[in-house]
Order: C-alpha cells, then sequence, then structure tokens
C-alpha cells in the first residue's frame, strides 16, 4: 500500500500535502486516544488493585487536556474522603 501512494505521488505531485496532512490527523488522532487510555482517570485497567481510580485524584490533579481559566494548583478539597 505504501508502494502505491509513492506511486501515485510520483504521478501526481499535487497530492503530496494531502497525503501528508491525512497521516499528521491519523497519527494525532491515535495518540490521543492512547493518551485516553493510559492517563484518563476514567479508565481501569487494574481492576483488582485499583478498582475505582477516579477516588484516589486530588484536588490539584489535572485531568484535563486543556483548561483555560484553572489553576489546579491552587484549588482546595471541597468533599469528604471516601
Amino acid at each position: 500500500m505504501l508502494r502505491q501512494i509513492i506511486g501515485q505521488a510520483k504521478k501526481h505531485p499535487s497530492l503530496i500535502p494531502l497525503f501528508v496532512f491525512i497521516g499528521a490527523g491519523g497519527t494525532g488522532a491515535a495518540l490521543y486516544v492512547l493518551r485516553l487510555a493510559l492517563f484518563n482517570p476514567d479508565v481501569s485497567w487494574d481492576r483488582k488493585n485499583n478498582p475505582e481510580p477516579w477516588n484516589k485524584l486530588g484536588p490539584n490533579d489535572q485531568y484535563k487536556f486543556y483548561s483555560v481559566n484553572v489553576d489546579y494548583s491552587k484549588l482546595k478539597k471541597e468533599g469528604p474522603d471516601f
């Protein structure tokens, strides 16, 4: 399949940016899904040792990818310990 893409790129050089952007978009999507699967507190890979990983998060743990106005280092705990 890679040989076919290279052959098309040689015949039609105007397709090269299309292949670059499609490849970059697919790579970015795959890396984001990998990040969600490994670092999201809603995902539990080890149910025996850590059945509820979201309960172990502190109030200053940032688990969002990007937050605009929140400084997580200054937050205080508002709820009870479980």
